[in-house]
């Protein structure tokens, strides 16, 4: 079977399509890879599961009576503890959000050095009866 020029056009658009969606689809999938930081628990960070050359999430309870703020500065030191009581100190220095409390859920972006946490980022979680505080004064659940 003979290719005529149309056919040859019609294979180069395809074979040309088909190049580019898999360098997209590739360019993808690398860009979420490099951002991509994954959550671990404080058990499988102590186990030694949780990467040390990459950031990494931290995820648990903000120890109660573990909240240790440093005079003069944004520094803070808590301790994080999951449901087997497991702990990791972890440090932070900047402005925490409202909601961050000891007993409460966090999450901590950042390294392990030296078997502490040295944290770039905190989110505080909050339960599922929150309610934003204008949203909670004018709402009334019957």
């Amino acid at each position: 079977m003979l290719f005529n020029a149309k056919r040859y056009k019609r294979l180069f658009w395809i074979l040309s399509l088909i190049c580019v969606f898999s360098f997209t689809c590739f360019a993808v999938i690398k860009a979420f890879e490099e951002n991509l930081v994954f959550f671990y628990t404080t058990s499988q960070i102590l186990k030694g599961e949780a990467p040390t050359d990459r950031p990494i999430r931290l995820g648990g309870m903000v120890k109660s009576g573990s909240i240790e703020r440093i005079k003069d500065s944004l520094e803070i030191k808590f301790k994080v503890i999951d449901d087997k009581n497991n702990v990791i100190p972890v440090n932070y220095t900047g402005v925490v959000p409202d909601l961050f409390k000891e007993g409460k859920g966090v999450v901590a972006q950042g390294r392990i050095e030296d078997g502490v946490f040295k944290s770039t980022e905190i989110l505080a979680k909050h339960d599922e009866d929150y309610m934003p505080p204008k949203l909670g004064n004018s709402y009334n659940a019957d």
